[in-house]
């Protein structure tokens, strides 16, 4: 059992550029497998390591209803992105509670290295490119109510107050 716990919106390590990987070793992988167990377990579509308090520039998809479409990206960069923008509701793991509706490019390329150590790259479109680019911003320390209008984050205040609350006794 993983003893990796999901940190919420006000942990520091959500608002840092993570470090990228240099080595992809065991301890790489064990991660990558307790993020998974994580993402499961809390029934998220992604993961990027930030949200276990691991400033790595790692993440985790699978939005499959059966749970066998198993994504694990190490130091992905999102080479491009469609023009077209569309909006959608989106949620997060480390901010419960709390969705809003977030324009984003509906398709991109996003290359990466696998968990064996391959390089690949990904023509996403739709809700993956929408993940892909999700757990991406938390690489860069970004969340997506970072990119939803003021007035809308305004509106959402008084809930942000209480999840700052439950991750300072969390931490």
């Amino acid at each position: 059992m993983s003893d990796k716990k999901l940190v919420f919106y006000g942990n520091e390590t959500l608002a840092q550029v993570a470090e990228p990987v240099s080595n992809i070793d065991g301890s790489i992988i064990s991660l990558i497998d307790e993020m998974f167990e994580v993402m499961y377990k809390e029934q998220g579509i992604g993961l990027a390591a930030p949200q276990i308090n691991v400033s790595k520039r790692i993440f985790v998809v699978d939005i499959g209803d059966k749970r066998v479409n198993r994504i694990a990206l190490i130091n992905p960069v999102i080479k491009e992105f469609s023009d077209k923008i569309e909006p959608y509701e989106e949620g997060c793991l480390s901010l419960p509670g709390i969705n809003a509706d977030v324009l984003r490019p509906d398709a991109i390329l996003i290359s990466g290295i696998t968990p064996e150590g391959s390089e690949v790259e990904i023509e996403a479109r739709g809700l993956l490119a929408r993940v892909f680019q999700h757990e991406y911003d938390h690489l860069n320390g970004i969340l997506f109510i970072d990119r939803i209008e003021k007035y809308i984050k305004d509106e959402l205040k008084q809930e942000l107050k209480k999840i700052k609350k439950m991750s300072k006794k969390a931490g």
